[in-house]
């Protein structure tokens, strides 16, 4: 059977926004404060041709900032037919910059650099300044800045080191600011999103929680037509939202798999069956730990774990839909808790691939299903709200993100027997100590990693060789940027004492403080 992604976008909303994306690391925290305003937005790659972008029938476009210098040699463009469709366009940082290249004004070096907070005097406020007085605070993030204007461009708003720091153009159509009014040190960014949103593309706040599940639900009883689907659960909150949605649809006819992989942590399986036992849903637990082990054997490369257990997963979920069939019939489809920040880091989007993930980058060419991904196009705190919607507990609504791959892509180097168990003492000990300390809430994630380092270290007089340990606790929105939290020195004394007492093998631990970008939120 073909692969046949599903084809629902999320309640079909009739205003959404295009941001194109020119590999800011903000590209994606732009499309979720669009959403927070109540507009739909989607990414697009900053080389998406005119009529792609007009099939989303947008009534805005945003350029995202990024790394490049318009004036280099390569330097990303957008289709230059963008500026005459007639569709209101802001650019933000590069965005801005690449608006006043190609419509013929000058970008240059900056001899003073902008990185930080920065003061904005605003000199005419137009339609997108409207309302939030003569001075803003603003966060500043670049290394050029324009000369001079095209023809036809009034200033807005200047700093002290930019004189153009927010200008207008094309009849009120052409808007671009010199900072990110979508980072939290913007204060009144979300205003000025709004006033783009609203004042100048005439958007109005449609876009919901509610909105979504109110329409998915038909949207998914009309595409899966009748048939049974078969859910590949983790008992993360992305696969239960995905699977509590679509049972809302079909009811009986979604049967949910849950595949002990061996890569889980310690209680996993428990767990799942427990916060599931009240939802109605027919679970069934398939033990294929002897299997993932072998697929892994030998292999140290992270994107071939990624391959092999995403491929692993498909082969298991396709022998038990053949048992299920005898069983029950036909089962031609797949749900899946795919979401955006899965499309996005797979390459699926308009980022370069970063990782693949087993439900995106890692099926296989002759997968025999058809899949149903009624999440793909939600972010996580979205795919939460959905879950809040649906009824689901809080426990499972705040549960932490857990990668599809598991443990496997935790611990650096070949996969064994001997260090999942390592590996699974160290992550027990970490998240009973985040929870004893009462942090959990607090955390998009924290648990351990096996550095696949070796070093020396002493015991009872006695000099050991053991394996270091490293400890990742992350704060975040969505999971597409994240900061490294700062745990409470006693905290971290009570892991590191904790894992070098408990855990066989281990004699160093460390703290991860790497932020993302440029790190990952994962090791591998």
């Amino acid at each position: 059977m073909s692969d046949a992604r599903s084809p629902l976008s999320p309640a079909e909303p009739a205003e959404r926004v295009v941001i194109l994306d020119f590999g800011s690391q903000y590209g994606h925290l732009i499309a979720r404060r669009v959403r927070e305003l109540g507009v739909y937005s989607e990414v697009l790659p900053h080389n998406a041709p005119l009529a792609q972008i007009l099939r989303h029938r947008p009534r805005g476009v945003i350029l995202s900032g990024g790394p490049a210098s318009v004036y280099e040699p390569g330097a990303p463009q957008c289709d230059p037919g963008l500026w005459h469709a007639g569709v209101p366009v802001l650019g933000i940082c590069y965005g801005m910059q690449l608006m006043v290249h190609q419509l013929g004004g000058r970008v240059a070096r900056a001899e003073e650099r902008e990185y930080g907070p920065a003061t904005l005097e605003v000199e005419e406020p137009g339609r997108l300044l409207a309302g939030l007085g003569p001075r803003l605070e603003v966060w500043m993030s670049h290394g050029d800045r324009v000369e001079t204007l095209p023809p036809g461009f009034t200033v807005l708003a200047r700093t002290a080191a930019s004189p153009f720091a927010a200008v207008e153009g094309g009849g009120g159509r052409w808007l671009g600011v010199q900072f990110h009014p979508e980072v939290g040190h913007t204060p009144r960014g979300r205003e000025i999103l709004a006033n783009f949103l609203y004042g100048v593309c005439g958007c109005r706040a449609g876009w919901t929680m509610a909105g979504f599940v109110e329409e998915a639900v038909p949207a998914l009883r009309r595409q899966l037509e009748g048939a049974r689907a078969l859910c590949a659960l983790s008992g993360g909150v992305d696969s239960t939202v995905a699977a509590v949605l679509v049972h809302r649809a079909i009811g009986p006819r979604l049967a949910c798999v849950f595949v002990d992989t061996g890569l889980l942590r310690a209680g996993e399986v428990e767990e799942v069956q427990e916060s599931l036992a009240g939802l109605g849903i027919d679970l069934r637990v398939v033990d294929a730990r002897d299997r993932f082990l072998a697929a892994l054997d030998g292999i140290a490369d992270p994107e071939a774990k990624r391959k092999a257990v995403g491929e692993t997963f498909i082969r298991v979920f396709e022998e038990e839909a053949r048992q299920l069939a005898e069983e029950l019939g036909s089962i031609p489809f797949l749900v899946q808790g795919t979401t955006y920040p899965d499309v996005i880091e797979s390459g699926g989007g308009a980022a370069a691939t970063i990782k693949s993930h087993h439900n995106v980058g890692g099926l296989p060419p002759d997968l025999a299903f058809r899949l149903v991904e009624p999440l793909r196009y939600l972010f996580k705190d979205e795919v939460r709200e959905v879950g809040r919607r649906l009824g689901l507990p809080e426990a499972i609504v705040q549960r932490q993100p857990f990668p599809g791959p598991g443990l496997a892509i935790r611990m650096a180097g070949p996969v064994t027997a001997e260090r999942l168990e390592r590996l699974r003492a160290c992550d027990r000990i970490v998240r009973e100590e985040i929870r004893r300390a009462g942090l959990e809430g607090r955390l998009w994630q924290a648990f351990a990693v096996l550095t696949g380092t070796p070093t020396v270290g002493v015991m009872g007089d006695r000099r050991t060789y053991g394996e270091a340990v490293a400890v990742r606790a992350v704060t975040s929105g969505d999971g597409m940027t994240a900061d490294w939290a700062r745990l409470p020195h006693e905290v971290l004394d009570r892991i590191a004492r904790r894992l070098a007492n408990e855990v066989e093998g281990v004699n160093r631990v460390v703290y991860d403080i790497t932020s993302k970008p440029p790190a990952t939120i994962e090791w591998e």
